[in-house]
């Protein structure tokens, strides 16, 4: 496949180190021999009972790599440490911020306790295919069930333990599992979430007697939660299970799944994507090492859950696999204590810290001085993800908080991707930073910014759809039980861009081929024939003194086709006022110039955002058009959908 102009444009300037453009070239120029040299590279960390018999094979929409390949991704990431004398290394520190409770587990602990499961899973009937679904929080039980699953050819399904009982049905019925790992209760912000309960009346919202086992992990000593006789057993029950039952390993075929993950739509059921022990093992490795440069010495804070994809690969398997510790925080930023982050990082002494954008601002909101109480010398390199990290909260990071002694690194990736596909390569060599900009492709992956309506690569500067040209090994291959909609959502979104998968974002390559993501696709506002995305207006807002965090859709005006409305959520100590609407308003003009014209701005406490922290600009969309909201059983807080009604309500008086 020829050179992508976007490819062209990374290696036609001089911002890309030499030895590093050489590496991307060689993955533009035969990207089958490049991810098999990766392969044969990684044995050291990724252990193949056989080698495979051929890198890749295509089969239109689907594909599959390393063939015929034989591995185990639990056995990589726990036994293959032990094997290489790093049984006595910490694998992952467990800190629950609501108890205090921290929990260290070596490798060889950890390997003990996964084998302990793994045979407890198999007394409970759960065979190789079986799909196990996971309703707990962070902890080294929920982890150490994720890789006991794996380890006997189980698929997992991790459930985020905050999300309600019809978001939970939905992946247990979409997944068709069989059987619930659960937690009885869990606590955020001294309240308690009762999770033995959203189980329950999950499972009465799925087929009768698709679930046939639930094993139910006890925290709360004070008082017993109902069980369903026949189905529910208590955790100490289930260990029990294991007697004269097996816990060695299930060696797997390299294109069998690992594990199903749901994405978190707002309106249409979750599409549940596939990812694969060999691809996906290979992928969340090599990502580690360019992008993150893992090394076993790392102490690694991923701030994710395990309920996402950045928790299962940069907390659990790409740590674990490159031989780090991984930290495991339970709870909240900001409680009990507002320095909960900075504290973890200084008791810990981490090297690599992972956060999202709204983490960033999150810790903003609450102050520098929490930052300056302690002692982040530890820190070497941090990395942002999950939204675009604004200018403002980059330049926050960088200066404020770290006094620009460490690089904070924008990159993007999806769900479907298990790892980045945009970033700069901090283990190989960096790029220089351009706040607001992901960088470029990630090596072995080739991508373009491309004209929806002729699927021609788009000139710099011009916005268009982002899309990856060819498969590579951490790309989810299908979606469970649904072909036909991957081939639609994905490969043949438009007809134009049949054979290109499309990640549904909007983009623009600069003159140094640097990608810059504006929203989703389907949220770029047309003003009077100007494509402008939703980012860059919140960009801008965003680089008002006043402003912390904001939320910008486009909305229908009979004059220009859309204007744009503004949800401002202003920093501690502003006050809203008709003055301040006015001064931002000009602002954005000062700074985007006059082709951004606004509708108008509300100030808001809080913005809708799902659990993993995206900004829903959707459903703000939809309460303006009155349209049906769809499934909000992702957001975050209620409140905040209630507050952006009245907000609504108020600009349409």
């Amino acid at each position: 496949m020829p050179e992508s102009a976007s490819n062209k444009a990374n290696s036609a300037f001089g911002l890309v180190p030499p030895h590093v453009k050489g590496f991307l070239q060689s993955g533009y120029d035969d990207f089958e021999k490049f991810w098999e040299q990766a392969a044969l590279d990684a044995m050291e960390e990724i252990y193949w009972f056989k080698k495979w018999d051929k890198a890749f094979e295509d089969d239109y929409p689907t594909f599959r790599w390393f063939v015929g390949g034989l591995t185990n991704a639990c056995f990589s990431a726990v036994d293959y440490n032990v094997i290489k004398g790093r049984a006595g290394r910490a694998a992952i520190v467990s800190e629950i911020a609501e108890t205090g409770e921290v929990n260290v587990l070596t490798y060889g602990q950890l390997l003990h306790m996964v084998k302990l499961y793994a045979a407890a899973l198999r007394g409970m009937g759960v065979k190789k295919g079986d799909r196990v679904a996971i309703y707990m929080p962070m902890g080294v039980e929920s982890v150490a069930s994720m890789l006991a699953c794996a380890r006997i050819g189980a698929i997992h399904v991790v459930i985020f333990a905050g999300f309600s009982y019809k978001a939970v049905a939905d992946r247990i019925e979409l997944s068709g599992a069989e059987y619930v790992l659960a937690q009885d209760v869990n606590h955020r912000r001294g309240l308690a979430i009762e999770l033995k309960k959203v189980v329950d009346d999950a499972i009465a919202e799925v087929p009768g007697g698709q679930v046939k086992k639930v094993a139910v992990l006890r925290t709360a000593a004070e008082e017993a939660r109902p069980m369903v006789e026949g189905r529910d057993i208590y955790w100490e029950d289930f260990l029990a299970l294991a007697e004269g039952q097996s816990g060695e390993v299930e060696i797997m075929e390299s294109n069998e799944p690992l594990f199903l993950l749901p994405t978190s739509g707002t309106t249409a059921k979750p599409k549940v994507t596939v990812h694969v022990h060999g691809g996906y093992q290979q992928y969340v490795y090599s990502m580690g090492q360019w992008i993150y440069k893992m090394r076993p010495e790392d102490v690694w804070f991923a701030t994710s859950d395990i309920g996402w994809i950045v928790g299962h690969s940069y907390n659990v398997y790409g740590p674990l696999i490159s031989g780090c510790t991984t930290i495991l925080f339970e709870g909240t930023p900001d409680f009990p204590k507002k320095d909960m982050i900075w504290d973890v990082i200084e008791r810990n002494r981490v090297s690599a810290l992972w956060i999202s954008p709204t983490g960033v601002r999150g810790l903003m909101r609450l102050g520098v001085e929490e930052a300056e109480r302690h002692d982040l010398s530890s820190v070497e390199r941090i990395f942002c993800a999950g939204e675009v990290l604004n200018p403002a909260a980059w330049e926050w990071l960088q200066m404020e908080v770290f006094e620009d002694r460490v690089p904070v690194i924008d990159h993007m990736w999806q769900t479907e991707t298990s790892g980045p596909v945009i970033g700069n390569p901090y283990g190989l060599g960096m790029y220089p930073i351009k706040p607001g900009s992901a960088a470029l492709a990630v090596p072995g992956v080739l991508v373009d910014i491309v004209d929806e309506k002729t699927g021609e690569t788009c000139p710099p500067n011009e916005k268009g759809m982002f899309v990856i040209k060819r498969p590579f090994p951490g790309l989810t291959p299908t979606l469970w039980g649904d072909p036909e909609r991957y081939k639609n959502d994905y490969w043949e979104y438009i007809d134009t861009l049949q054979g290109m998968y499309c990640s549904g974002d909007g983009a623009y390559r600069d003159d140094d081929g640097y990608i810059w993501f504006v929203g989703r696709a389907d949220e770029v506002i047309k003003i009077s024939a100007h494509r402008i995305g939703t980012i860059e207006i919140e960009n801008a807002l965003i680089s008002h003194p006043l402003v912390m965090e904001c939320g910008v859709s486009g909305v229908p005006d009979d004059f220009r086709g859309e204007v744009a409305c503004a949800f401002v959520v202003l920093k501690a100590g502003a006050e809203p006022s008709e003055e301040l609407k006015k001064e931002l308003i000009q602002h954005i003009r000062q700074v985007m110039g006059p082709i951004v014209v606004m509708g108008d701005i509300q100030f808001v406490g809080m913005l809708p955002k799902t659990r993993s922290g995206k900004i829903m600009r959707r459903v703000m969309k939809k309460m303006w058009l009155g349209e049906d909201l769809g499934d909000l059983s992702t957001i975050e807080d209620g409140a905040s959908v209630d507050e952006i009604r009245e907000a609504v309500s108020r600009m349409q008086a």
